[in-house]
């Protein structure tokens, strides 16, 4: 059996805390999981300005609301889907990803949660598990499971590494020199034929 495990933010869909920071004109917000390669650390400035600027959950949820896919993510998606399975590994959060998972035609999505206080305020985080796209992809194979990985992102390499064939997806050129030993790609279709070799179709 054939698994095509993608990242979500930068892969399928715009990413959410650019937008949001362009939303709100707070800079700081911009920075990404390709900037900050400790995901904890990145987190932890992100509520950090949260709390100091009052902004709450229903206040990124706006945002997000207005967002779409990225230009040919939900065509590339429906014909994946028709040809193997897909589960999205993300580091985005329940409270975020709903709206945008509907116009994604609802992929299956492992992702981390946020603790909301009554308020709206987010006081907290709580990832799935450490490292948990490696340690996804490290169970799936252990059904025996041949696994093709996607990402952009400093927290999405070490998945990428533990799968079968891994490949960088409309990442920085900085990351893509750091790791030349994955192949890089920028558009749709330039994946899929990879992933079709992948997939011996």
């Amino acid at each position: 059996m054939n698994l095509v495990c993608l990242d979500l933010e930068g892969v399928l869909i715009p990413e959410i805390w650019i937008n949001f920071a362009e939303a709100t004109g707070i800079d700081e917000l911009k920075m990404t999981t390709r900037d900050e390669p400790d995901y904890n650390v990145l987190m932890s400035k992100r509520l950090a300005i949260l709390e100091r600027e009052g902004l709450k959950l229903e206040d990124i949820q706006k945002v997000i609301g207005g967002m779409d896919p990225l230009p040919g993510a939900q065509e590339f998606l429906n014909e994946l889907r028709s040809k193997t399975q897909v589960i999205i590994l993300s580091d985005t959060f329940e409270q975020f990803a709903k709206p945008l998972m509907e116009k994604l035609g609802w992929p299956t999505l492992f992702c981390n949660s946020l603790v909301v206080e009554e308020d709206g305020t987010i006081s907290d985080f709580k990832l799935r598990q450490q490292d948990g796209k490696k340690k996804a992809v490290v169970a799936f194979r252990s059904t025996g499971t041949q696994i093709f990985a996607a990402g952009d992102s400093y927290n999405d390499v070490t998945m990428l590494k533990e799968a079968d064939k891994g490949a960088l997806f409309k990442s920085p050129a900085s990351i893509q020199a750091e790791f030349p030993q994955l192949p890089a790609f920028d558009e749709y279709g330039d994946l899929m034929g990879l992933i079709d070799e992948f997939l011996d179709v």
